[in-house]
C-alpha cells in the first residue's frame, strides 16, 4: 500500500469534518490554548503567508499564548466557508476576526486556514491573509 494509502486510510478513520467544527467551537468560545492540547499535534507545523513555520506544538502553545496576551477585547470571530477533504485530510476554514489590541488599535483580519489532518489531529496549518489589511 502507498504512503498516500496508508495516509488517506487514517485520516478517514476519524470524522475530519466533526473535528475541525469542534475546533471552531473552541475558538468562539475563546477557548485557543485548550484547542491547540486537544486538536494539534505534538509535531505540528504552523506558518503565517510565507514566513518560517513554527515546529512543535510547545513553541505554537507559546506563540499562541503572546498573541491572546496582545488583544484586548475580542470583537468577533466569523467562520465563513468550510471546506473539508477527507480523501486527503485537508481542511480549508475561511474567518474573519476582529479585535482591540492592548495597544488599544482595532484589528481585523480576514484568513483562509488550510490544514492536514492526521489521527484526528492537525499536523500542518497555514494561514493566508494580507497583512496591509490587518490593523
Amino acid at each position: 500500500m502507498s504512503t498516500v494509502q496508508t495516509q488517506t486510510n487514517r485520516s478517514n478513520a476519524v470524522d475530519i469534518a466533526a473535528r475541525v467544527r469542534d475546533l471552531l467551537s473552541y475558538v468562539q468560545q475563546g477557548r485557543i490554548v485548550d484547542a491547540m492540547y486537544e486538536f494539534y499535534a505534538p509535531d505540528v507545523s504552523m506558518q503565517e503567508n510565507n514566513n518560517p513555520p513554527v515546529v512543535g506544538l510547545e513553541a505554537n502553545v507559546e506563540r499562541e499564548k503572546k498573541f491572546v496576551a496582545s488583544v484586548r477585547q475580542w470583537k468577533r470571530f466569523d467562520v465563513g466557508s468550510v471546506a473539508v477533504d477527507p480523501a486527503r485530510g485537508t481542511a480549508f476554514v475561511q474567518n474573519e476576526l476582529e479585535f482591540e489590541g492592548v495597544d488599544r488599535k482595532n484589528y481585523r483580519t480576514d484568513q483562509v486556514a488550510v490544514q492536514t489532518w492526521r489521527d484526528g489531529k492537525i499536523v500542518n496549518e497555514k494561514f493566508y491573509y494580507d497583512t496591509g489589511a490587518a490593523a
